[in-house]
Order: structure tokens, then sequence, then C-alpha cells
């Protein structure tokens, strides 16, 4: 029992170093992103993350809120779309507290997963708006890309440097790698599914 405590040891420290010190992590990340896009065009799409609380954004959805208002400014897309449930509506309000004007922004509420993202997306965009260019974390974009282009919403990707960022503060790097794990493993079940 001791020997197996001690290798159990060994693996969690090696992992933490791993973790810690080299730049694994920014390599993963590297494997599940894409490379940057357009950032011009008629329709924004936003992919909704997380909440802290149920009227709360959490950082994620917080971050791509904030990006896809700094995406605007400099763009002034003629159309955002913002997708997930719970999500989309407190996104919405944070980017028109930020002076995006309302009458652009369509929210898509019911999707609880990128796959969702990609179809209920598809149906709004349905018959115009193009070109689209995709927001999303860096990590995910390789993922939701995939998924969009097979619901058949071709878009551009903008990637928004989350888990690069975070990479930058050792605190944050157990954080990185929690997600990259998720979405790993996430990328392995939507291949499995054909929906990537």
């Amino acid at each position: 029992m001791l020997k197996w405590f001690w290798r159990f040891a060994a693996s969690l420290g090696f992992l933490l170093l791993l973790v810690t010190l080299t730049p694994v992590l920014r390599y993963w990340v590297g494997s599940l992103s894409t490379g940057w896009g357009t950032e011009h065009g008629n329709t924004l799409i936003v992919l909704g993350q997380d909440l802290t609380a149920p009227d709360m954004l959490g950082l994620g959805s917080y971050w791509r809120s904030f990006y896809a208002v700094l995406v605007w400014r400099e763009n002034h897309f003629r159309r955002i779309v913002v997708t997930g449930k719970s999500a989309a509506p407190l996104m919405r309000d944070l980017m028109v507290n930020q002076g995006v004007p309302p009458a652009i922004i369509t929210v898509e509420d019911a999707a609880i997963s990128t796959h969702d993202n990609a179809v209920f997306v598809g149906r709004i965009l349905a018959g115009g708006d193009g070109p689209y260019v995709l927001l999303t974390s860096d990590y995910h974009m390789g993922r939701a890309l995939s998924t969009f282009r097979k619901a058949g919403v071709t878009a551009s990707p903008l990637p928004f440097p989350d888990a690069y960022k975070r990479l930058n503060h050792i605190t944050q790097r157990w954080s990185v790698f929690l997600d990259l794990a998720g979405e790993t493993t996430k990328v392995a079940y939507y291949r499995i599914r054909g929906w990537t």
C-alpha cells in the first residue's frame, strides 16, 4: 500500500512540475486553437461560456463579451449574435452598457453546448448577413469552428487569447490545465458523435 502512495505522490509531483514550470500548456493551447482569421465581417458570433451565479457572468463569458465590445468598436459589425443558455442575455446587457446598440444584438439563449450554438445560430443566420466572424476562447476555437462549419456556418476565427493570457500567471496555470483537459475530452467526444 505504501508503495502505491509513493508512486501516486511522485506522479503528482511530476505533474505539478510539468504544469507549473514547462511550456507544455502553451503547446497544448496551440494544438486546440486555430490561427486568426479576419476581424472584418458583417456578423460577429460570440459564444457564451459560464455563469458565476444565476444572474452573474462567469469570467469566461465576461471576457468574451468584453473582447467582443473591443472588436465591435474597431470594426462596427452590422450584427452581433450572442449564443448560450442563461449567459447570452447577460452578455448582451454588458455589451449594451459598453456602447453597443441593442438593436444590432440578437440573443440565442437555448443552446447548452457548442453543438447547440452552431445549430441554433445556423438557423438564425440562414439566408444572409455574412461574412461571419466567430469569437470564442483560444483553446475552444478549434472545436467551435469545426462544429459551426459542420452545421453549415462558415466563419472566420477570432480567438480571444484566454488561456494564453492566463498562462502568464503561475497561479492560474492549474485552471488552464483543467480547461485544456476538459476541452480535449470534448474534442474527442465531438469527433465520435460526428459533430466536427
